[in-house]
């Protein structure tokens, strides 16, 4: 179903090759907007008609991060909205976990969130204002076991979505952070996948709330933090 929500909108999506990313992508078309996919992995194909793919882009590198968004603004004319769908995630206890997967999980959550709101701030403001949503999840809130660096990393995010809100705000930007059930939390074991089967959420329903706060009918709402907890 097509609506006019987004219509005229630009909007870069981090981690846009994933099965996320591409939901969102397909929603912000949906409402009428074009939209930018960035990712560090080569383009998959099928990507719909229109869709502008930035492959191999190493968002935790300034330089790249800022070189991605300038080509968005180049190849549309500007930037409206920003979402960080780019992350990681890995199970692995306290007890026998390396520190590695700490920095990983912080660099691929944390730092890429900031890296590329920070090369996008620019050209948000010379629209006059944006939207930024992040995607956390609700891990960020209560770590489960095996999950404390991954719920630290996600924690980072929501913190990061609650300062920029604050410095951003009074310039038109709002910034939001949507908090996915299990739709990406990591398992220890195959059969931990195949049990928590029926309970992962489905990308499409959270790819409609993104939609939703990245419209100017969300302007109310900046610095929040929202459950997204169903599936459908």
């Amino acid at each position: 179903m097509t609506s006019t929500l987004l219509a005229h909108k630009t909007i870069a999506v981090t981690g846009g090759f994933g099965p996320l990313g591409r939901a969102i992508g397909e929603a912000v078309l949906a409402a009428g907007g074009q939209v930018a996919l960035i990712d560090n992995a080569r383009a998959p194909v099928g990507l719909t008609h229109g869709v502008l793919a930035l492959p191999n882009v190493e968002l935790g590198q300034v330089g790249d991060a800022r070189r991605a968004m300038e080509q968005v603004v180049a190849t549309f004319g500007g930037l409206d909205g920003l979402v960080n769908a780019a992350g990681g995630s890995t199970w692995e206890t306290v007890e026998t976990g390396s520190v590695a997967t700490w920095d990983r999980l912080y660099a691929s959550n944390v730092r890429t969130t900031l890296l590329a709101s920070q090369a996008a701030l620019p050209h948000l403001l010379a629209r006059g204002g944006g939207r930024i949503v992040n995607v956390g999840a609700h891990a960020g809130q209560r770590a489960c076991l095996g999950m404390g660096a991954y719920a630290a990393a996600k924690a980072g995010v929501a913190r990061l979505t609650e300062a920029m809100a604050e410095e951003f705000g009074d310039r038109g930007i709002t910034v939001n952070i949507v908090l996915p059930a299990v739709l990406d939390a990591p398992a220890p074991s195959a059969d931990q996948l195949l049990a928590d089967a029926s309970r992962r959420a489905s990308p499409e329903p959270l790819a409609r709330v993104v939609v939703f706060l990245l419209s100017e009918a969300a302007a109310p709402i900046t610095g929040a933090l929202i459950p997204v907890k169903g599936c459908a």
